[in-house]
């Protein structure tokens, strides 16, 4: 594999001088560039060794540091200044070195900076693959396909005895338009660990696990990435036990979309079990209870379901969407050549609400599975976050469907 080495300076006796030091193949590629001339060369630094005279140029290569902080770069400067020094390994510096240096020495120095690009090069090819086939985001390491890492993550805390949370993140409705997808995932991975676990769930909405960290710890964790926003973010935390994949994410939204509209609380809200008694307490007796769910079928239901039913009307080929509501229950309806999706909300007793998602292929192949909440945790966040997943999985169980 050939080496790519790129030597920057304002100073052209640096070029010349260095040039004679360094030991380079026939096929290794050497380029020389004044600071200024960076922006327009950015692809020719990519997976390069930099060497960069800082002389004189002391803000300029801090700058350059800052910017590049996944490249190997060597900063050389008769500067001994240590101070100076400090500031730029926290910026990223791969080593530092004199003009005085030897050439063996220089050699020495160099090899594992190349070796650092040529894994870097490597890491590169990889993830274009992983992007190329929707595992992760091409823009941060954030993994897209939120099932198959869950599944594969909660049957390894299976078997282990250390404590790890879950957390929902999102903004809430009014800023997350003012908040770029790239933004929020590159802050929160830049405040988490490498074994920490970043996910896409929906635009502007994240999941993230964090392995040996009971919630006391996340919360504090959670605290320094929100220190992070201009914006307010919120997050819904559960702890990690025996709960399935879906238990889990509805446990987390849950508490998600009760900080969002306690944002007040948000801080304690995200670690307090939600009450199984308010919504009894609040609406008092049956007919009342029956009143609340009407009202939550024609202010939230209904609009949401039309919303739904119009974002993807479009957007999924070969399939129709149904959505309606009646006398105690909701429902919406994904179909296409020979599978079915079926989404429908009711309140039996009007004490709990069920949610009823079924999947049919013919007659005989059904899968199903009920979600209960309680009445005051069914807000028009939630409900659009499951109705989400819903289709998601209807995409992923029927791209045979033909």
């Amino acid at each position: 594999m050939a080496d790519k080495v790129v030597l920057i300076s304002d100073d052209e006796n640096f070029f010349d001088y260095f040039k004679s030091k360094l030991s380079l193949r026939k096929n290794d590629e050497l380029y020389c560039f004044k600071f200024d001339d960076i922006p327009a060369k950015m692809h020719l630094i990519v997976h390069s060794v930099l060497i960069v005279n800082s002389e004189n140029s002391q803000d300029k290569t801090l700058e350059l540091l800052s910017f590049f902080r996944e490249t190997p770069i060597i900063v050389s400067a008769y500067n001994t200044d240590e101070e100076y020094k400090v500031k730029c390994y926290q910026a990223g510096m791969f080593d530092f070195i004199t003009p005085l240096i030897s050439d063996k020495e220089l050699q020495a120095r160099i090899l594992p900076a190349l070796s650092v690009a040529g894994i870097l090069k490597k890491s590169q090819r990889y993830r274009e693959v992983l992007v190329k086939n929707n595992i992760i985001s091409s823009n941060n390491e954030v993994y897209v396909d939120y099932g198959y890492i869950l599944d594969k993550e909660l049957e390894q805390l299976a078997n282990s005895s250390r404590k790890s949370c879950f957390l929902a993140i999102s903004p809430d409705d009014k800023t997350k338009f003012l908040l770029q997808a790239n933004q929020i995932e590159t802050l929160i991975l830049n405040s988490i660990r490498t074994s920490d676990i970043l996910i896409n769930y929906a635009p502007n909405k994240y999941f993230l696990i964090l392995h040996n960290a009971d919630l006391l710890t996340t919360e504090k964790i959670w605290n320094k990435i929100q220190l992070q926003f201009t914006q307010k973010i919120y997050a819904g935390i559960a702890l990690i036990t025996n709960q399935s994949r879906q238990q889990l994410i509805n446990e987390a939204l849950n508490k998600l979309h009760h900080a969002i509209n306690n944002s007040k609380d948000a801080k304690t809200s995200s670690i307090t079990t939600l009450s199984n008694n308010n919504g009894v307490a609040q609406i008092g007796n049956f007919k009342m209870f029956r009143q609340e769910f009407e009202k939550k079928i024609e202010n939230i239901i209904s609009p949401v379901f039309y919303q739904i039913q119009q974002k993807y009307s479009t957007k999924l080929a070969g399939v129709t969407l149904q959505q309606g509501s009646g006398d105690g229950y909701g429902t919406f309806y994904i179909k296409g050549n020979h599978f079915i999706g079926g989404f429908r909300i009711t309140s039996p007793g009007f004490s709990k609400i069920n949610i009823d998602i079924t999947f049919q292929k013919g007659n005989d192949d059904i899968d199903s599975k009920r979600i209960t909440i309680e009445p005051e945790e069914l807000e028009q966040g939630l409900l659009e976050d499951l109705l989400e997943q819903f289709i998601g999985e209807f995409i992923t169980e029927g791209t045979d469907d033909e």
